[in-house]
């Protein structure tokens, strides 16, 4: 039949949910401190059994075995020892004097109460850290006990554990209410004065990975692995998941039949939205997947900068970016990218101006490799003139007399003469044949010889007065000549023939036959 002591130890045991041997030892305890409290004259290490069956109490003077004894009431040497127990070590405690008859007092037995009670709620403690250890990186469920006025929420985890959620750890679009029972994630555990200090949180995005794992099999067994997840607590979020199987669909699996499996996710975060995509391996398949729904045109990769430029049309712009940047925000964190989201017109006109730039580098590195491979050469020292831009010289005023064969004569204002003028100028007639088709002038009343012989005369007269060469030989000399009346026309520049005799020159200008003049 069980003592009376022993059913009040295992209730006990039973209550603080401690095992029985861990009760009995904090009361052996208790009852060594009241002990010494009772006899405090005694400077001996005190050690007490108690006997759960009978509820006896041994009290025994533990001493140390030693070769040398410095203090009588705590040691004992080898010799004496082995008089008490035959394989007595060095350093061993044994109890010579065998158990001290001991009956408590009043005040050691409040004693004895107090320091069963400390005993029992450190090991409470201890074994409520150790077990809420084991659930760090878990999800647990716990009743709203408290909301602070900091807007910090005390959690009832049950067996008197009590948690904290942090205003930064909490959903913005949530509102917590006395005694509401919800799920928490737990963050940290760790071991304070009054207990364990347990931190939770509603808003980490491995909550999310640990909901899929409790909704979804293929997750929790591996068959379908969650690679990366993107989170705004309350409002969207993104997972990108891989099958580690082939023929697995990996979003399928997670949606579930009729969308029953994410359904019970995106309740349990109250109305959270949650996009599924499939990971890739290639960045610009995977960016194209996280911008979602949207359709993506094009995606440029910068790898030195992790940075990503992706071409959406423009009629779904507003969708790729999503309300205030969220679907862009979330989709760079899905990927571990920094996007630029673009539409397809502005990136025409950025491929326009990278062409126009590329084209003109083009074209200054040919010119600089061109003035690379070639000397550069001085203008005033250039023995021949550019090819480019140059114009005819002007005629200079030492340049030579033309012959007057090579005068040509038109033909539309001078009238037919007597005797042509192929016959007096031969040369004349075909140069004048070769550069002009119409016939020349014909010269009426003289020939070729008293011609000849006028020009020769009036350069002898030339010579001795050239002030009256014009008039004299229009006067005396050329009788013959049928002159039609014809407009003035300007004279020649007289620094034309600066340093030459003056010849008469049959000269044609303006449908008439005139007189050079100096």
């Amino acid at each position: 039949m069980k003592s009376d002591f022993l059913v009040a130890l295992t209730q006990m045991a039973a209550e603080r949910h401690l095992p029985r041997e861990q009760v009995l030892s904090a009361v052996e305890v208790a009852l060594a401190s009241a002990f010494r409290k009772d006899n405090p004259a005694t400077g001996q290490n005190i050690s007490v059994t108690l006997n759960p069956n009978t509820g006896e109490v041994s009290v025994y003077a533990l001493k140390t075995v030693v070769d040398a004894v410095e203090d009588p009431d705590r040691e004992i040497a080898l010799p004496d020892a082995r008089k008490v127990k035959n394989d007595a070590e060095l350093g061993e405690e044994i109890a010579p004097t065998g158990a001290i008859p001991y009956i408590p007092s009043r005040i050691a037995a409040q004693t004895t109460k107090q320091v069963v009670l400390q005993r029992l709620r450190e090991a409470e403690r201890e074994l409520l850290f150790e077990e809420f250890l084991q659930h760090r990186g878990d999800i647990i469920t716990g009743v709203v006990e408290q909301v602070e006025s900091n807007r910090s929420v005390t959690l009832d985890l049950g067996r008197g554990a009590q948690a904290i959620m942090s205003p930064e750890e909490q959903v913005p679009t949530e509102r917590y209410k006395k005694g509401q029972r919800i799920k928490v994630y737990v963050l940290d555990v760790r071991n304070g004065s009054k207990g364990p200090e347990i931190v939770v949180s509603r808003s980490d995005r491995d909550m999310l990975r640990r909901l899929f794992e409790i909704e979804v099999p293929e997750v929790y067994n591996g068959t379908v692995a969650i690679k990366s997840i993107s989170r705004d607590a309350g409002f969207r979020s993104k997972v990108a998941v891989q099958a580690a199987q082939e023929g697995i669909d990996p979003v399928g699996a997670c949606i579930g039949l009729r969308g029953n499996r994410i359904q019970s996710i995106v309740n349990e975060l109250q109305g959270e939205k949650i996009d599924v995509v499939p990971w890739e391996p290639d960045p610009k398949d995977f960016i194209a997947r996280a911008i979602s729904p949207s359709e993506v045109s094009h995606v440029e990769l910068f790898p030195d900068e992790q940075t990503a430029t992706v071409i959406v049309p423009d009629r779904q712009l507003s969708l790729a970016i999503g309300r205030e940047g969220q679907n862009a925000r979330l989709a760079a964190r899905l990927v571990g990218w920094r996007l630029d989201i673009k539409g397809l017109a502005e990136w025409e006109e950025i491929q326009e101006t990278r062409r126009k730039e590329a084209e003109e580098q083009r074209r200054q590195a040919a010119l600089a490799a061109t003035a690379a491979g070639r000397p550069v050469v001085e203008a005033a020292a250039t023995d021949e003139p550019e090819t480019a831009a140059v114009a005819e010289p002007p005629v200079s005023a030492t340049a030579e007399i033309p012959e007057p064969a090579a005068i040509e004569l038109p033909a539309e204002t001078v009238p037919a003469p007597a005797v042509a003028a192929t016959d007096i100028l031969p040369a004349a007639a075909e140069v004048a044949s070769e550069t002009e088709p119409a016939a020349l002038p014909e010269l009426a009343g003289t020939d070729e010889e008293s011609l000849l012989e006028a020009m020769i005369r009036e350069e002898e007269q030339s010579r001795q007065s050239p002030a009256d060469t014009a008039e004299t030989l229009s006067v005396a000399d050329l009788e013959t000549f049928t002159l039609d009346a014809a407009p003035e026309e300007p004279e020649e520049d007289e620094s034309f023939f600066p340093d030459l005799p003056e010849v008469p020159i049959l000269t044609p200008d303006a449908g008439k036959i005139r007189f050079a003049e100096d």
